[in-house]
């Protein structure tokens, strides 16, 4: 059924553990002709996409405050970029996602992770998958975060509800996912991120 998810279910179907570069998958999957000539020296972050264990599992996202430098606005997982102290890009993970929402790493349990991404702004990004346990209080950052919000995930894994659209960057046409829930707008990497994780559940 679609939305129903376990933990089972999940390892059967991610990687046990991070998978080694080049990125498995990337902005320029839709995009073949923008991809540069020579790889780009790209930078380590990671994500943790957290599916909420309610009765009906949702997927929390994160809303980015609208007076960041970059990427204001935009809807995302909670993660960034690896900082020297990170023992690990997983670390890296635990520790945006406190920062950003106040949820503890005590309520996650990583399930595995989906392909390394890379974007057009030159970072790796590590997408770990985990099960947050209910019972959790939220505390945004508020410097960093305009809203965090729950999106059903048997909502997030119909293909009837994904489209692709194009929009220019730096002067050139763009191709991308986007979902669209409520007033929410997904896309980008975070579109993609959920698209490589709704293939691997249909598999």
């Amino acid at each position: 059924m679609i939305g129903d998810i376990s933990g089972e279910r999940l390892r059967a179907c991610l990687h046990p553990s991070p998978p080694a570069l080049p990125p498995g998958r990337s902005d320029y999957d839709l995009n073949p002709a923008a991809r540069p000539a020579a790889a780009p020296l790209l930078q380590s972050a990671a994500v943790l996409l957290p599916i909420v264990a309610r009765a009906q599992p949702t997927v929390l996202f994160t809303r980015r405050s609208d007076d960041l430098p970059r990427h204001a606005g935009q809807v995302s997982f909670p993660g960034g970029r690896a900082q020297p102290g990170d023992a690990s890009l997983v670390a890296t993970a635990f520790r945006e996602m406190e920062e950003e929402t106040g949820i503890g790493a005590g309520f996650v349990t990583v399930e595995g992770f989906l392909d390394v991404y890379e974007t057009g702004t030159g970072y790796a990004i590590l997408p770990a998958v985990g099960l947050v346990r209910e019972g959790f209080a939220l505390k945004p950052c508020a410097r960093e975060v305009a809203e965090i919000f729950e999106v059903p995930l048997a909502f997030l894994l119909d293909p009837a509800n994904r489209g692709e659209e194009t929009h220019e960057w730096l002067g050139k046409a763009r191709r991308f996912y986007v979902f669209r829930f409520e007033s929410h707008y997904i896309w980008g990497a975070t579109a993609a991120m959920l698209v490589d994780l709704a293939q691997r559940l249909k598999a």
